[in-house]
């Protein structure tokens, strides 16, 4: 929620030596040697200094967003959303994987379907992708259980720490996922360039533990840098930077803006954002910066957006890349996705986890994603970005604005940071730069405008072009068709001024625009402007090949995509671009019918392996114009039939074949109020709802229920007796972060009819308990990890024997859709969420003409898509606003739990990701509604995010239905 390097232990060292994979000698403690390549592919060298990554020798800036594969069950959309990260500039990509979304119980492990991590890497590699591997075990990411399985729970000994239990289970996770991720390493020809031990561990630390972690590791082949991410409180003293369980990179997590969305305009709650170096022996590593925030306060992702927007992302971002100089970024998130089935730990977020990122929920781009993309590509191109030292910066004249510098020592290449001296105000602030540059003394006039920062780039060797310094900032620059190709851009209306070296005076042709040149005879041929709309300058002669000179705006900047050496403007997304012969080859995605225009030494041009009519402009460049998307018709949901769905409710309800709750002891170091422990996980029921059925003799004297109940934040229970409902009550917490232990979470009392009971007779008290999630262990504490799900108290009053319980919660795993996608809802164990259940016998009605009582109601329907092929549409499910009591309404979409439903809540739309939705076919829906009282759900549609031309293929996700 990331020379001479930092060394193993000496065990860790003699350990891998002896298997042949690492050996930390002299100079080459630096790097990791390759090992064999798989079939068809080259290995490659690891290394690293202060400076930087190196592959072969050559340094790389590792510039990545976070992606979590787990929280999108639809692998051939994993490539959606990758193609668009590459897209934004992005060389790589951070890859936490999820231990309990692979393990339903100890020892079994599924790497399947919607699991199959391997595909995943190879679609990295396919990419071009470096990938940091963060295999925990433990995770965090706002997920159940911080990403522990849920049996963990029911492992004797603290987790995160070497106890001889916990040490077992974490070794078995490692020894199925460590070798996946290691013959993906670039140093076999794959993709993963660094591999990250444990996260974010800097409370209740265990030296050995983390120790063994990279011991594991290097034992599995993994041979390329191994990293870690810092976080959270500055009280918190490991860094991992040295000592036993050092790790070689050591890095960092921060999040400046804090997690409050309710406020988007208040700016650096949690300091100021500059990466701080570790290692003087390895590069600075921003391991986590943030890129979106959770949205605890219930806000919405938008606000959160706008909280870590551009603005945001050009002063934070800019600021930190120069005064860290950091060279390797991991930006949380770059697509969050959703919490489908069970994934939410229960503190922070809710189904969707949008997370405010760049590119939404519902895999559309935002003015995030054209920061990402300015940014990206500029760092992506400019290679002396690679090593830089802290340099002089230029003066600004009288002091209105901040500036900071830093310089390549072997390119003498200059980057300075100009900004608002304070980063929060939204000031119109100018300057004139003394620039003491590689090529002489400058006075550059700077604007910043707002919270605005620029980062100017002097002495750059641009292609065949010499920058000498300019006010404007570079986008990407390239080689095509025997000249220059290169992208300034600036805020709009501000003016600019670029200056370029040449040995004589070039030619100068305005193609667009207002550009005004003029040659010093000294070599500096200087051009003005104010940055409006897209000028083009041609510049031929002076010594050097032709250059195209684009200056734009940011809005202009944002047009462009750049893969390889093909330059493109235009398209509301370019996934790829190549040319071969005379053709060059788009995929593209449109919204609209629009030109494209593509800088390369091209006469013909495909769009989805479709010709395009195209023409050569004056520029030399190749323009077409392609149509955009088809329009999308959505039906109605009708023909919707329902059923009541709480059966265990009755007193006469079959229960023969449920589990006794009859243990008297637990390992969670929470203890019960009561006895017998009735805690879920103790019996095996993990995730979801969770029945109970209790039977006393009564005495007809009983007067009050009293129960407690540990849910997670958000859950609620309710209870009947004798098939009476007594009402319901919000579950609680017993431990939460810092806090000291609760007493009495959850509490309930429910009065008791007169008559209701009578004496002699036995009474059945039956409760549905909803688990919310397990908590995350960030603390490393098990009290807080260990907190149970379900009833921790129980008791009668004037009641005088005792109760005897049985449980019941998911009838086994869905072998197809995993362990967190089904709860113990009765219409959950009999199939009523899969496609091909018999509902003809349900009665006809909809949700959005009929309350339900208390309780729960199921609701079921279909419906046939026939989406325009070669589209991306993605399509939401809308609730729109229910009334009456309190109520949830849990979402299946061909048997896929995709979403909960809480009125009052934050969320109404819910994503329904392709392939799990059958984008020509048919699609059944099941809603379970929780009411805590008489409630209407209210109507519900089908909506389309967006319509878009392009897209990728996608292939249904096997849904298995009901066979018996």
């Amino acid at each position: 929620m990331p020379g001479n390097p930092r060394k193993l232990t000496a065990l860790l060292a003699a350990t891998a030596a002896a298997a042949g994979l690492w050996a930390p000698t002299g100079a080459a403690a630096t790097e990791t040697a390759p090992t064999a390549a798989s079939a068809g592919k080259t290995a490659h060298r690891v290394t690293y200094d202060r400076y930087s990554l190196k592959v072969d020798g050559r340094r790389v800036l590792l510039w990545s967003g976070e992606f979590h594969y787990f929280r999108l069950p639809s692998p051939d959309l994993w490539r959606d959303v990758l193609e668009k990260i590459k897209a934004a500039g992005f060389n790589g990509v951070s890859l936490y994987f999820h231990w309990g979304y692979h393990s339903p119980a100890p020892g079994v492990y599924d790497f399947t379907g919607v699991r199959d991590v391997d595909r995943l890497l190879r679609l990295t590699e396919e990419l071009g992708l470096y990938v940091v591997a963060r295999p925990g075990p433990y995770i965090n990411a706002e997920t159940t259980g911080g990403g522990f399985p849920a049996w963990l729970k029911n492992v004797p000994g603290r987790a995160r720490s070497s106890d001889p239990g916990y040490t077992r289970a974490y070794r078995e996770w490692l020894a199925r996922i460590n070798p996946i991720i290691a013959r993906h390493q670039v140093t076999r020809g794959g993709s993963v360039i660094a591999y990250n031990a444990e996260n974010e561990y800097a409370a209740n630390t265990d030296a050995a533990y983390m120790e063994d972690i990279q011991k594991q590791a290097r034992a599995a082949g993994i041979d390329v840098p191994i990293t870690h991410n810092q976080c959270c409180d500055a009280s918190w003293t490991p860094t991992w930077a040295s000592g036993q369980g050092a790790v070689q990179i050591p890095g960092v997590d921060d999040y400046p803006q804090a997690f409050e969305c309710r406020e988007p305009d208040v700016w650096g709650t949690w300091g100021e954002g500059v990466t701080e170096r570790l290692s003087d022996d390895a590069p600075v590593y921003a391991a986590e910066y943030q890129a979106g925030a959770i949205d605890g306060n219930k806000a919405g992702y938008d606000k959160c957006r706008e909280l870590t927007g551009p603005n945001f992302m050009k002063v934070y971002y800019k600021s930190n890349l120069i005064a860290s100089g950091a060279t390797m970024f991991g930006y949380y998130m770059s697509f969050g996705g959703t919490n489908w089935g069970r994934l939410a730990q229960p503190n922070d977020v809710y189904t969707s986890y949008d997370y405010g990122a760049a590119i939404t929920e519902n895999r559309q781009l935002t003015g995030k994603y054209d920061e990402f993309k300015r940014q990206g590509l500029f760092t992506t191109t400019v290679a002396p970005l690679t090593k830089t030292d802290p340099a002089a910066a230029p003066e600004p004249g009288g002091g209105a604005v901040h500036t900071e510098a830093r310089a390549n020592p072997d390119t003498r290449t200059q980057f300075v940071l100009v900004r608002h001296p304070d980063r929060t105000t939204d000031a119109d602030a100018s300057a004139d730069l003394t620039w003491n540059a590689p090529d002489g003394t400058y006075t550059v006039p700077v604007r910043v405008k707002g919270r605005d920062a620029k980062v100017l780039v002097a002495g750059y060797d641009m292609g065949g072009q010499r920058l000498a310094v300019s006010s404007s900032e570079l986008l990407t620059h390239t080689a095509a068709d025997g000249r220059d190709v290169a992208v300034l851009y600036g805020t709009e209306g501000v003016p600019g001024m670029t200056v370029l070296r040449y040995t004589s005076k070039p030619t100068v042709k305005v193609l667009d625009g207002d550009v005004r040149a003029s040659y010093d005879g000294k070599g500096d041929l200087r051009l003005d402007y104010t940055h409006r709309g897209l000028a083009r300058v041609l510049v031929t002669g002076g010594g050097r090949r032709p250059l195209l000179l684009l200056l734009g705006t940011d809005a202009e900047a944002a047009k462009f995509w750049k893969h390889g050496d093909v330059l493109v403007r235009g398209g509301s997304l370019v996934r790829s671009a190549r040319v071969a012969g005379d053709t060059v080859h788009l995929r593209a995605d449109t919204d609209e019918a629009a030109g494209i225009e593509v800088f390369a030494g091209a006469a013909r041009m495909t769009v989805n392996g479709a010709p395009v009519a195209a023409r050569r402009t004056a520029a030399g460049t190749l323009t077409g114009r392609v149509p955009g998307p088809a329009r999308v018709r959505l039906p109605e949901l009708t023909g919707w039939r329902t059923a009541p769905g709480a059966p265990e409710a009755r007193p006469d309800f079959d229960d023969r074949d449920w589990t006794v709750a009859d243990r008297t002891a637990t390992v969670s170091p929470i203890k019960p109020k009561t006895l017998p422990v009735l805690y879920a996980d103790d019996y095996g029921f993990h995730h979801g709802h969770v029945w109970y059925r209790g039977r006393f003799t009564a005495t007809g004297e009983e007067t009050e229920v009293r129960l407690n109940a540990i849910t997670g934040k958000g859950g609620s229970y309710q209870v009947w007796l004798n098939g009476r409902y007594l009402g319901s009550a919000a579950g609680g917490e017993q431990k939460d972060s810092d806090a000291p232990v609760n007493p009495d979470p959850g509490p309930g009392s429910f009065a008791i009819p007169s008559g209701l009971l009578t004496k002699g007779r036995t009474a059945v008290l039956s409760v549905l308990v909803e688990n919310m999630g397990h908590n995350d262990d960030w603390t490393a504490d098990d009290v807080r990890h260990k907190q149970p799900r379900g009833l921790v108290g129980a008791s009668v009053t004037g009641a005088s024997g005792p109760i005897t319980w049985k449980i019941q919660g998911a009838s086994g795993t869905d072998r197809v859709r995993g362990p967190l996608n089904n709860g113990g809802l009765y219409g959950e164990r009999t199939g009523r969420h899969l496609p091909g259940y018999p509902d003809r016998s349900w009665t006809p009605a909809s949700p959005a003409g009929r309350a339900v009582d208390a309780g729960v109601t199921w609701y079921r329907t279909g419906f046939r898509l026939d989406l325009p092929k070669g589209h991306d549409v993605p399509l939401t499910l809308r609730f729109g606003g229910g009334s009456g009591a309190a109520h949830r309404v849990l979402i299946y979409v061909n048997g896929w739990s995709l979403g909960e439903y809480v009125s009052g809540g934050p969320q109404r739309d819910f994503t329904l990701p392709a392939g799990i939705l059958r984008q020509h076919g048919d699609n059944t829906l099941a809603l379970a509604v929780v009411a805590e009282g008489r409630a209407a759900v209210g109507p519900v549609s089908l909506n389309a995010a967006a319509v878009h031309r392009g897209g990728v293929p996608v292939s249904d996700v096997p849904s298995p239905g009901r066979t018996s």
